[in-house]
C-alpha cells in the first residue's frame, strides 16, 4: 500500500504560512472527495432502484402471465398448452422474484449503506472541524491584535494582565482545534479508501449470490423445459413460414383475376343469372324515408335466413329482422331516377321496403331469390331440386312465339274461339284480317306496371276534408251519382294482372299482345302476387272497387274504351284498351289485362251493351226496343242475362246459350 500523505501535529501550534499552506492542499482533497462521494452515492442508489423495479416488475410479469388463462379470446381454441407452459414460466418467475428481493436488499445493506455512514460520518466531521478551526483562528487574531495595542505605562498592568490571558485561552483554543482537524484530515485519507472499495465488495458478493442460487434453482429440468419450449417455438415458426406462402400464392392467384371482378354490371347486357336462389346475400342500398318528400340512402349488407331478410350493419356482431318474406311479392320499380331499384311487398299488399342492387345480375337474382322464400320453398326436403322445377315450369309457361296470333294457326284451333269472333261485332274474320307484328302493335321495352294506382281525381275525393271513409264499408251515394241513373250495373270479380302502353288500337291483336307479354313478364320475374278487385260495369263507366274499403281504385269513360276482348284458350282472361287525353294535348293509349272468376267473354258483353246503351240514347225508340231484350232486376235495373253472383270456384254459368241470344 503507498504512504499517505500527513499533517504534522507538531506544526500545529505555529500555524506557520507553509503549514497552512499544506492545509489548504488537504482541504481541497477534501472537497473533491465529498463531490465525488455525492456522485457515487447517486450512481448506487440508480442501481438499488433498478434493482427494486426489477423485483416489482418480475411480481407483475407472474401475475400478467397467469391473467392469460382468464382472457375471453375470440379465437383461443387449442391454447391449452400455451396456458400451461405460462403457468410454469410463471411459477420460474415467481422464484426469480425472490432472488431479486434478496439482491435488493443486500445491495441496499452493503453498498448503499457504507457510502452513506462514510458521507454523513466522516465528511461531515470534517467540515465541522474546518468551521471550528476557523473560528479559533479568528480569536487568536483579535486576541494578539488587543495584545500587540498595550501601552508602555506601568498603570495598566492589570488591563495587561487580562489581555495576556485572553490571548493564551485563545492560543490553546485554536491549537485544540487545529490538532482535532489535522487529525480528521490525515485520518480521511484511509478512509476514503476503504469507503470506496467496501460498497463494491457488498456489490459483488450480492450477485455472486445471487448467481449461485438461481444457479442451483434452475437445474437440468429447467433446461429441458426450455428445450421443449424453444421446440415448439420452432414448429410455430415452420408452419407460420408454410402459411405464408400458401398466401403469397393465394393473393396472387386472386389478383390474376379478370379485371370484370372488380367491375360492377360488367355483363349488363347478358347476365349469367341464377334464377333457382333459396338463399342470398350481399350489400344493397336501402331507401330510407327522412321526411314527407326527402330520402337517404344507406348501404347495408342484406341476407336471407330462412323466411327472413336480415340486415347487419358494418361492425355489428349479428344481423336483425328488416321483413318477412313468406307470403310477400316482389318486383322491379323505377325510384328516385336509381338503376336495379327493387320493392318488397307485403301479403297484404302495403307497400314494403324498398332496395338497390349495384348490377342487372344483383337486381335480378334478389328478386328471384326472394319470390322462391316467399313461396316457402326453404321448407321442402329438397329446396334446390324444387326451386328448379318451378322456375322451368314458369318458364315453359311463357310463350316463345311473338304474337297470338301465330299461335291461333294452329291447326286444331278452339270452337269458342271462332264463336266468339262471331259475337263481338269489333272482332273482324281471320280471312280478312293482315295480323300485324308484335312491334307494330307494342313499342319494343315498354315497362308494365303490375299494380293498380290511384288516379289523381279519385285520390283527392277521397282524402278531402270534408269527407270521411264510411266504417261499415258502404259506397257513398253522391261519390258516383251516375251509378243511380245508369241503365246498366254489372259487378265481376276480378284480379289485375298488368298494364301497358300501347301503339295501336285498331285490332283486338294489341290485346292479346299485352296478354302475353304480362304474362310472359310475371313468369320471368317469378310475380304472382294479384289484386282482387270489383269490376262494375256500368252504361257510363268500368269501375274499379276495393272489395274490402269500397273505395273506387281506378274509374274509365265507358266512351274511351276503343277495344276490348277475351283470350281465346284461357276463358278467364280478359282486356280493354282505352284511350286517354295527357296535358300536352294528344291521345295515349293503354291495355289493361285482367283475370276474371266467370268467363271474360261475359265482361266482354257487359262492356258490348254498355256502349250499346250509349249509342242508342240518342233515339228513344231505339233505346227502348234495345231494353225490351234485357229484364229488370227489382230496384229497376237492367243486368244481363244469365249474371248470377259467380261460384266460389269460378265456373261459368250454364245458360251460356240465353247470353247469346240475348
Amino acid at each position: 500500500m503507498p504512504a499517505v500523505d500527513k499533517l504534522l501535529l507538531e506544526e500545529a501550534l505555529q500555524d506557520s504560512p507553509q503549514t497552512r499552506s499544506l492545509l489548504s492542499v488537504f482541504e481541497e482533497d477534501a472537497g473533491t472527495l465529498t463531490d465525488y462521494t455525492n456522485q457515487l452515492l447517486q450512481a448506487m442508489q440508480r442501481v438499488y432502484g433498478a434493482q427494486n423495479e426489477m423485483c416489482l416488475a418480475t411480481q407483475q410479469l407472474s401475475k400478467q402471465l397467469l391473467a392469460y388463462e382468464k382472457q375471453n379470446f375470440a379465437l383461443g381454441k387449442g391454447d391449452e398448452e400455451v396456458i400451461s407452459t405460462l403457468h410454469y414460466f410463471s411459477k420460474v418467475v415467481d422464484e426469480l422474484n425472490v432472488l431479486h428481493t434478496e439482491l435488493a436488499k443486500q445491495l441496499a445493506d452493503t453498498m448503499v449503506l457504507p457510502i452513506i455512514q462514510f458521507r454523513e460520518k466522516d465528511l461531515t466531521e470534517v467540515s465541522t472541524l474546518k468551521d471550528l478551526f476557523g473560528l479559533a483562528s479568528s480569536e487568536h487574531d483579535l486576541s494578539m491584535a488587543k495584545y500587540s495595542r498595550l501601552p508602555k505605562k506601568k498603570e495598566n498592568e492589570k488591563v495587561k494582565a487580562e489581555i495576556v490571558k485572553e490571548v493564551a485561552a485563545a492560543r490553546r483554543k485554536q491549537h485544540l482545534s487545529s490538532l482535532q482537524y489535522y487529525c480528521a484530515l490525515n485520518a480521511l485519507q484511509y478512509r476514503k479508501r476503504v469507503a470506496m472499495m467496501e460498497p463494491m465488495l457488498g456489490f459483488a458478493h450480492g450477485q455472486i449470490n445471487f448467481f449461485k442460487k438461481g444457479a442451483e434453482m434452475f437445474s437440468q429440468s429447467m433446461d429441458g423445459f426450455l428445450s421443449s419450449v424453444a421446440d415448439m417455438v420452432q414448429s410455430i415458426q415452420v408452419e407460420l413460414e408454410v402459411e405464408a406462402e400458401k398466401m403469397r400464392a393465394s393473393q396472387q392467384e386472386l389478383l390474376s383475376l379478370d379485371e370484370a371482378v372488380y367491375t360492377p354490371d360488367f355483363d349488363v347486357a347478358a347476365p349469367q343469372v341464377n334464377r333457382n336462389l333459396i338463399q342470398k346475400a350481399g350489400y344493397l342500398n336501402l331507401r330510407n324515408k327522412t321526411g314527407l318528400v326527402s330520402t337517404t340512402w344507406e348501404r347495408l349488407y342484406f341476407f336471407t335466413q330462412g323466411g327472413n331478410l336480415m340486415c347487419q350493419p358494418r361492425g355489428a356482431v349479428a344481423g336483425g329482422l328488416i321483413q318477412d318474406l313468406d307470403n310477400c311479392s316482389v318486383m322491379a320499380v323505377d325510384c328516385e331516377d336509381r338503376r336495379y331499384c327493387f320493392q318488397i311487398t307485403t301479403p297484404n299488399g302495403k307497400a314494403g321496403i324498398i332496395l338497390q342492387a349495384e348490377s342487372r345480375k344483383e337486381n335480378e337474382e334478389w328478386i328471384c331469390a326472394i319470390n322462391n322464400i316467399s313461396r316457402q320453398i326453404y321448407l321442402t326436403d329438397n329446396p334446390e331440386a324444387v326451386a328448379i322445377k318451378l322456375n322451368q315450369t314458369a318458364l315453359q309457361a311463357v310463350t316463345p312465339i311473338t304474337s297470338f296470333a301465330k299461335k291461333q294457326e294452329s291447326p286444331c284451333p278452339s270452337q269458342n274461339v271462332k264463336s266468339s269472333e262471331m259475337e263481338n261485332d269489333k272482332i273482324v274474320p281471320k280471312a280478312t284480317v293482315t295480323i300485324p307484328e308484335a312491334e307494330q302493335l307494342i313499342a319494343p321495352g315498354t315497362p308494365i306496371q303490375f299494380d293498380i294506382v290511384l288516379p289523381a281525381t279519385e285520390f283527392l275525393d277521397q282524402n278531402r276534408g270534408g269527407r270521411r271513409t264510411n266504417p261499415f264499408g258502404e259506397t257513398e251515394d253522391a261519390t258516383f251519382p251516375e251509378a243511380e241513373d245508369s241503365l246498366l250495373q254489372q259487378m265481376f270479380i276480378v284480379r289485375f294482372l298488368g298494364s301497358m302502353a300501347v301503339k295501336t288500337d285498331n285490332t283486338t291483336e294489341v290485346i292479346y299482345e299485352a296478354m302475353r307479354q304480362v304474362l310472359a313478364a310475371r313468369a320471368i320475374h317469378n310475380i304472382f302476387r294479384m289484386t282482387e278487385s270489383h269490376l262494375m260495369v256500368t252504361s257510363q263507366t268500368l269501375r274499379l272497387i276495393d272489395p274490402q274499403t269500397q273505395v273506387t281504385r281506378a274509374n274509365f269513360e265507358l266512351t274511351s274504351v276503343t277495344q276490348f276482348a277475351a283470350h281465346q284458350e284461357n276463358k278467364r282472361l280478359v282486356g280493354f284498351v282505352v284511350r286517354l287525353p295527357e296535358s300536352t294535348g294528344g291521345e295515349s293509349l293503354s291495355t289493361y289485362v285482367f283475370e276474371s272468376n266467370s268467363e271474360g267473354e261475359k265482361i266482354c258483353y257487359a262492356i258490348n251493351l254498355g256502349k250499346e246503351i250509349i249509342e242508342v240514347q240518342k233515339d228513344p225508340e231505339a233505346l227502348a226496343q234495345l231494353m225490351l231484350s234485357v229484364p229488370l232486376t227489382n230496384d229497376g235495373k237492367y243486368v244481363l242475362l244469365n249474371d248470377q253472383p259467380d261460384d266460389n270456384d269460378g265456373s261459368p254459368s250454364e245458360n251460356r246459350g240465353a247470353e247469346s241470344e240475348a
